[in-house]
C-alpha cells in the first residue's frame, strides 16, 4: 500500500483541474507515494473530457474521477470523496492550485514522521500558500492570526490549518469522524481541528509544502450568503467547544464584521441571528479538556472571535 491519497474536488475548473493533474504527475517520486488521485466533480456544469482524456492517457498513474450526485458543497464533498481514498495519509489541494515544489510530497511524508509539540503526534500538516501569479504570501491562508509574528517561521504548530491546502493521517479521521456536513461553507476547518486537538494530537505548519494558488491577491470577495454561513458557523464552533464568553464575543464581533463587508446587507444579517439565537437548542456543548485550552494558549490561538 503507498502511503499518500491526492483529493479534489473540483467545480467548474476543467482547465484548471487538467493543470493541477499535470503538476501532480510531475511531481517528485509522485508513483511512488501516489495510492490514488481522487477527483470528484461537483456537478459541474462545464466539460471534463480535457480532464477525462488525460486520465485516459495516463494509465500508469492511478486517478479515479468520480461524479458527485449533486454539487455536495466543500464538507459534504471531501467526506464524499473519502471513501474512495485508500492511503494513510490524505492531501487535499483546490482544484485552482498547484504544488510549487516538486519535492512536496516527499515532504509531506517528513513533516509527518518528525515529533510534535508536547509529545503529541501530528495529525495535520498545513502548507505554506502563495499567489500563483505573483508568488505573494497569501496572509489569509496562513494558520495564525499574527501573520507579521509567524510569516517568516519555517515551521509552527497551530490550532487550524488551511482547508484547501493541508494533509491530514487517515486515522485520526477514523478516530474523530470527518468534516461536519451541516457547514455548507466554512469554518469546517475549526470543528475539525478542535477534534482533534481533543484527542491529543496536533497540528502543524509546514513552509517545505508549498501551494500556489489561483486567487487574485486583490482577494475574492465572498457573497453575502457565504459570509453569513462563516459568521454563523463560526459562532456554532465556538459554543460547542469554548468557554460561553467566546460564544459571545464571536457572535458579536462576527455580525459587526459581516455588516461591514455586505455594506450592511440586513436580510442575511437578521437570518444569521435568527440561526444563532437557535444553537442553544440545536447543538451539544462538548467542551474542550484543560490540556487542549492550555495547548491553544500555547500556541497563541485568537478564540474571542
Amino acid at each position: 500500500m503507498k502511503p499518500i491519497s491526492f483529493i479534489i474536488i473540483t467545480y467548474n475548473r476543467a482547465a484548471d483541474t487538467l493543470e493541477l493533474l499535470q503538476n501532480i504527475s510531475s511531481l517528485n517520486n509522485s508513483s511512488t507515494l501516489l495510492q490514488d488521485i481522487i477527483i470528484v466533480n461537483n456537478a459541474s456544469t462545464e466539460n471534463y473530457d480535457t480532464v477525462k482524456n488525460y486520465i485516459s492517457e495516463k494509465i500508469t498513474f492511478p486517478f479515479q474521477y468520480i461524479d458527485a450526485p449533486s454539487n455536495l458543497g466543500v464538507t459534504k464533498g471531501r467526506n464524499f470523496a473519502l471513501q474512495f481514498a485508500k492511503g494513510e495519509i490524505c492531501i487535499f489541494l483546490d482544484d485552482d492550485a498547484i504544488l510549487g515544489n516538486p519535492d512536496a510530497l516527499e515532504n509531506v511524508i517528513k513533516s509527518f514522521d518528525s515529533k510534535g509539540i508536547d509529545d503529541r503526534e501530528v495529525a495535520i500538516v498545513s502548507f505554506k500558500v502563495l499567489y500563483y501569479s505573483t508568488k505573494e504570501f497569501q496572509k489569509n491562508a496562513l494558520p495564525n492570526k499574527q501573520f507579521d509574528k509567524y510569516q517568516s517561521k519555517e515551521i509552527f504548530y497551530t490550532y487550524y490549518f488551511a482547508g484547501g491546502a493541508h494533509a491530514i493521517k487517515r486515522k485520526v479521521l477514523n478516530e474523530v469522524g470527518n468534516l461536519p456536513e451541516d457547514f455548507f461553507y466554512g469554518m469546517e476547518e475549526y470543528d475539525l481541528s478542535y477534534r482533534i486537538l481533543d484527542n491529543g494530537y496536533c497540528i502543524k505548519y509546514d513552509s517545505s509544502i508549498i501551494m500556489l494558488h489561483k486567487e487574485s491577491p486583490l482577494g475574492r470577495k465572498p457573497k453575502s450568503e457565504k459570509l453569513r454561513m462563516m459568521w454563523v458557523n463560526k459562532t456554532i464552533v465556538a459554543y460547542k467547544y469554548l468557554p460561553k464568553p467566546f460564544f459571545y464575543t464571536t457572535a458579536i464581533m462576527w455580525s459587526i464584521q459581516f455588516l461591514k463587508e455586505t455594506n450592511c446587507n440586513l436580510n442575511n444579517f437578521f437570518k444569521g441571528w435568527k440561526a444563532i439565537f437557535a444553537i442553544p437548542k440545536t447543538q451539544k456543548r462538548t467542551r474542550l479538556k484543560t490540556t487542549t485550552l492550555q495547548y491553544l494558549k500555547e500556541v497563541e490561538a485568537r478564540l474571542w472571535y
